[in-house]
């Protein structure tokens, strides 16, 4: 498969400008000629499994090895093919009929396929080609392109859970100081979620369906009555990898595009506010950023590295996201068996993917930049030892001694407490040596629970 050129300075979309080199791996699927290019497919397959149907006895002359040439138009097919279906379309006004019509330009060339002309196409709507050419080109960059990105993302996160499971840090919740965790155990807690969602997107069903105008196979019955078409058809989209969708209007209903969008924008949420956390770690100094020669941060301030790489994923994310939304809840309404507003609107799924996997190479462009900075992460865990006013009241709570969270309270909240505070309070609670003992040996980077074990489990 070949893509077109073009100037990346004269282009309205970013996605072809700017960001171009980032996500051009999705031009062969998502473009105007990867689109012709699956459609063509499409026919292609579908006319070779009318010729290996034994029922249809004007085709049961060509033979497999007859049809191999069928396959070079789609090995050999080229930009300037495509341009050719775009003039054939200037004619038709019709984009699907200009890929029949350069179909049999094509057969009409060869002497043995002539014959197989007024086959192309036989008994399709529209949508019997589109549905699947969609199917197809989401299949392929989900797997081929998008999917090896995400599932790096999980790794590197992953191994930074376990790289960082003994370090301790300050949590935070609404902001403020809480109980101590490790950095490893945040980072697995990011991987367990976008693992969940990567279950999803892998574990998705594309469906299909080749059924003709309004999904009854009017034409196909009346021209063939003899065939099970309803068997036929399903051996054919299956054999092409997408799942046979049984019940259809004129439209296979696009469900699952809508779902599998949501798992992509769900998986989208989370990198996202892994993306937020960072940049937050960051301004806390908990993490430098590795200097890139010749990079500038500010223009006007030359000390600055500024957390760029995260507020470019965060911001495309959430391009992306917008775009899935819209389309997860549009895609599935059509008025009664057919309208066009999904024609429209289908063409934005690559924009929309092309947002993700800019978002994805920034996000992993930015923590492969990131150095961690134990200093300030120790100093402010070991200057904070009112978080240990957690621990003690509980195990005030276990030998019964009265109000513990509201004399922790009263001791804690809104003064400076150190450990020798601390310490001076335990010794004077009446509980057994033993936990006193624990009480009086625990440390703000000791409360870690068991975020080293959960940290290096992801």
């Amino acid at each position: 498969m070949q893509t077109p050129q073009t100037n990346p300075l004269l282009s309205l979309s970013p996605l072809d400008g700017r960001y171009k080199a980032k996500c051009e791996e999705l031009s062969p699927f998502f473009s105007e000629y990867g689109l012709i290019f699956y459609r063509l497919r499409v026919e292609i397959e579908w006319l070779k499994t009318l010729c290996n149907c034994s029922k249809i006895v004007e085709l049961s002359a060509f033979k497999s090895s007859d049809l191999q040439s069928l396959d070079s138009i789609i090995d050999k097919f080229s930009v300037e093919d495509a341009q050719r279906v775009k003039d054939i379309e200037k004619i038709t006004n019709h984009d699907v009929k200009a890929v029949e019509y350069f179909l049999k330009e094509k057969l009409e060339k060869n002497s043995d396929l002539k014959p197989l002309t007024e086959f192309i196409h036989f008994a399709c709507t529209s949508e019997d080609i589109n549905n699947l050419a969609y199917a197809l080109m989401i299949k392929d960059s989900r797997d081929k392109v998008l999917l090896p990105v995400m599932r790096e993302i999980l790794e590197r996160i992953s191994v930074l859970a376990r790289s960082y499971s003994e370090q301790p840090m300050l949590s935070r919740t609404h902001g403020q100081p809480a109980s101590p965790t490790t950095v490893g155990k945040e980072f697995a807690n990011v991987a367990y979620r976008l693992k969940r969602q990567l279950n999803f997107i892998e574990g998705s069903n594309i469906l299909g369906k080749m059924n003709g105008a309004v999904g009854n196979y009017n034409a196909h019955i009346i021209a063939y009555p003899e065939i099970d078409w309803s068997d036929l058809t399903k051996k054919f989209v299956s054999d092409l990898g997408i799942q046979w969708n049984p019940y259809t209007t004129q439209i296979e209903p696009h469900d699952y595009i809508s779902e599998l969008l949501d798992d992509f924008a769900r998986y989208n949420t989370v990198l996202l506010d892994l993306n937020r956390d960072i940049w937050s770690y960051i301004s806390l100094n908990y993490f430098k950023q590795s200097i890139v020669s010749g990079e500038i941060g500010s223009s006007t301030m030359p000390h600055k590295i500024n957390p760029i790489d995260f507020e470019n994923s965060e911001g495309n994310l959430g391009l992306a996201n917008s775009i899935f939304n819209h389309l997860s809840t549009k895609l599935p309404i059509s008025r009664w068996q057919r309208d066009l507003t999904d024609s429209t609107v289908l063409r934005s799924l690559g924009s929309g993917f092309g947002y993700s996997l800019i978002a994805y190479r920034s996000h992993l462009r930015g923590i492969a930049k990131l150095e961690l900075n134990t200093e300030v992460i120790d100093r402010d865990i070991d200057n904070c030892w009112e978080v240990l006013a957690e621990p003690i009241q509980t195990v005030m709570r276990r030998h019964g001694i009265e109000e513990p969270y509201e004399k922790l309270k009263e001791l804690t909240r809104g003064k400076e407490i150190n450990q020798e505070t601390l310490k001076a309070f335990i010794l004077t609670l009446d509980i057994p040596k033993s936990s006193k003992a624990i009480l009086l040996e625990l440390t703000p980077r000791g409360y870690i629970g068991d975020s080293i074990s959960q940290a290096n489990s992801v």
